[in-house]
């Protein structure tokens, strides 16, 4: 399969970790790694969806990362064993690069100070979604992911309805009863991919 690498990518690794990519297709289904395996491989999604998922002792099942495209094993770089299982949700590409390689190429000053900032970028974004999981009703959740996700009152899905209703933590029942019911007050415009708020409940 032909490597395709991201300008992100590029911009962020040093050229010995570049010539270390490869591309990884998966199915939908698929485990990238399971829990309790020793990493071998730092994980970059480039299409399709993956989640971190753990299951409890009743064998109740939390998805702890949905991710759509970016690094998805960033927590397993300096640990002996995955926490977690990554299963594929939809079909798509990552691009693996070895971990031992990865941790190594962290000792340049200007990479590591690069990939500190990539990391800061996604404490404030699980910050929001820690927010927005906290709010009590599904339409305080879907304006706030819209206003904080979206551009300009409108949020392109990057997959499904069902993979939305499971990003908020609701059943796509209640995701569909309330987007039913904000339509009906003319709060938001529904398309096939797409949420726009009405522009009335838009920030100033």
């Amino acid at each position: 399969m032909e490597l395709y690498i991201p300008q992100t990518l590029k911009e962020l690794l040093p050229d010995v970790l570049l010539s270390q990519c490869k591309a990884r297709p998966f199915a939908k289904g698929e485990y990238l790694f399971h829990l309790g395996k020793a990493p071998e491989y730092m994980f970059f999604i480039v299409s399709g969806e993956a989640v971190l998922r753990r299951s409890n002792s009743q064998g109740e099942s939390t998805v702890l990362q949905r991710c759509k495209g970016g690094f998805l094993s960033e927590a397993s770089l300096l640990t002996d064993v995955y926490h977690c299982d990554a299963i594929a949700t939809h079909a798509g590409t990552a691009i693996t690069m070895p971990i031992k390689s990865f941790r190594s190429s962290l000792e340049d000053g200007q990479f590591s100070l690069k990939w500190i900032r990539l990391l800061s970028r996604e404490i404030m974004r699980l910050r929001t979604q820690s927010e927005r999981l906290g709010l009590k009703d599904v339409k305080s959740k879907l304006i706030h992911l819209i206003e904080t996700n979206g551009k300009h009152g409108t949020l392109v899905l990057e997959s499904d309805y069902k993979s939305l209703a499971a990003e908020l933590g609701i059943t796509h029942e209640a995701l569909y009863r309330a987007i039913s019911k904000m339509e009906a007050e003319g709060l938001i415009e529904k398309q096939a991919n797409s949420l726009k708020l009405i522009k009335r409940l838009l920030k100033s």
